[in-house]
């Protein structure tokens, strides 16, 4: 008989399983679809091709749909209708590639559609199967283990909200425990909270609790040992969580440092393959984009040279990665001036500063176009915080407590702040603080995923905005 808990155990390991099963599908749709219109099995190497790039695009489209999330989350309806979203995605980058590699005429319109329709039905299929299957465990008790969570404040409340979310855990919350539950709600989550038993180990056997998480600030040390004292001579899985919400954290992990269980509190996700991912990805687009936008990029240069003496670019000293300076390059906007003291003003509404094509290409954005070269150069990602200019940082980096762990990664052309809403002028601290979150959020959570997302957004929310002048 299988142990319980045996899929929780293997969590990760099943999620890339699904990936992987997702990508199967997209090959065995693609060959299903081809066998079903033409009534041969074996394909041509142009369909081969087209079905290993949708092979290819499948993790990333499905990521950037959220499609690996927690179907407990949102509904399994709701799921189907991301898998529609995505699929649809799919077709769509696909028909694009084919017109403008123009292959179209390669291929049958229908065995396109019929692959289409067949990915999506045996995506939705394998879901159904997979959701069943996991019922079928947890009704035997294979896949579930009772919890009790001792301590009903923020920190118990935020980490059963999570846990109940997550797809794989097998975890049942089966009660809250707490010293004062008198003063508490007498639900959190659907689970009862109830005052902590005298006698623990009793209630703990008599319920068959699996484990019970110890969810006490840290200023309850005492009480974690007393309790920890009480569960010496029990065999259940105690665990620890440790109180970190109160913390200023960025990428935190527990790691494993001489045999030292570390508390990772500030770290990036630059590192190792993450980082060379992230180099490729801006390389790679930044030549593109720069070949296929030169001819445009030359007539902007013209016509800023044109439109009032001085030169084509604008070179401000800005902090980077891990704080160091380095020169931005933007398309000149305002006419030449010299500021006191080496002040550095922010651009306003009307600003006569601004020249009347600078106001265009600042309300367009293409006044950022030149920091693809900053990209090239190593010195800048195309999505990352916006570098601010050095006498910012010094004005705002006592005022907002986190706010310098912004150079944690390289500054980007476009970023997660900018595609909702926060760029253009901080002219009060509460902008300049949403910014900082939006920027902080993108680090904790940045993927290849995430950035492609981005990048897609900024097409419909980052080029023109009112908040630009």
């Amino acid at each position: 008989m299988l142990p319980k808990g045996l899929l929780k155990e293997y969590s990760r390991i099943i999620s890339m399983l699904i990936r992987l099963m997702d990508m199967l599908t997209v090959l065995l749709a693609g060959w299903a679809a081809y066998a079903f219109r033409f009534n041969q099995i074996l394909l041509p190497s142009s369909y081969l091709a087209a079905i290993a790039i949708g092979i290819l695009l499948t993790p990333l489209i499905f990521s950037f749909f959220s499609i690996y999330a927690s179907v407990r989350g949102e509904g399994f309806i709701r799921h189907c209708i991301s898998l529609l979203q995505a699929i649809s995605a799919m077709g769509f980058m696909l028909a694009g590639l084919s017109f403008f590699t123009k292959s179209g005429g390669e291929f049958s319109r229908s065995w396109f559609i019929y692959w289409m329709i067949s990915i999506l039905v045996l995506s939705i299929l394998l879901r159904c199967s997979l959701l069943l299957f996991l019922r079928y465990m947890r009704a035997r008790g294979l896949n579930e283990r009772l919890v009790v969570i001792v301590g009903a404040d923020d920190l118990g409340m935020k980490f059963a909200d999570t846990v109940q979310q997550a797809l794989w855990t097998g975890f049942r919350i089966i009660a809250f425990m707490d010293d004062h539950a008198s003063e508490k709600p007498a639900m959190i989550h659907h689970v009862p909270v109830m005052q902590t038993p005298e006698r623990l180990c009793d209630y703990l056997k008599q319920n068959n609790v699996d484990e019970i998480w110890l969810a006490l600030p840290l200023s309850a040390e005492k009480r974690v040992k007393e309790i920890l004292f009480e569960l010496r001579h029990h065999t259940i899985t105690t665990r620890l969580v440790l109180d970190i919400f109160g913390l200023d954290l960025l990428n935190h992990s527990v790691t494993d440092v001489a045999g030292f269980p570390v508390l990772n509190i500030r770290s990036t996700h630059m590192l190792g393959m993450n980082r060379f991912i992230k180099a490729m990805e801006d390389r790679i687009l930044a030549a593109l984009i720069l070949v296929l936008i030169f001819p445009v990029f030359a007539l902007l240069a013209l016509a800023v040279k044109l439109s009032s003496a001085g030169p084509v670019f604008f070179k401000q000293r800005r902090h980077g990665w891990d704080g160091r300076v380095i020169n931005v390059y933007k398309f000149r906007t305002m006419v030449i001036h010299a500021e006191e003291d080496n002040q550095v003003t922010q651009a306003t509404m009307d600003d006569k500063r601004v020249t009347a094509f600078g106001r265009f290409l600042r309300r367009s954005s293409l006044d950022e176009l030149p920091q693809f070269i900053n990209v090239l150069q190593g010195r800048m990602s195309i999505v990352g915080p916006r570098p601010h200019a050095l006498a910012h940082n010094e004005r705002y980096k006592d005022a907002i407590h986190d706010y310098m762990q912004r150079h944690h990664v390289k500054p980007g052309i476009t970023g997660w702040a900018q595609v909702n809403g926060w760029r253009g002028e901080t002219d009060t601290l509460i902008k300049m603080e949403k910014r900082v979150e939006y920027d902080l959020y993108y680090i904790n959570n940045w993927s290849l995923g995430f950035d492609l997302k981005i990048i897609f957004l900024t097409f419909f929310r980052g080029f023109l905005n009112r908040n630009a002048y």
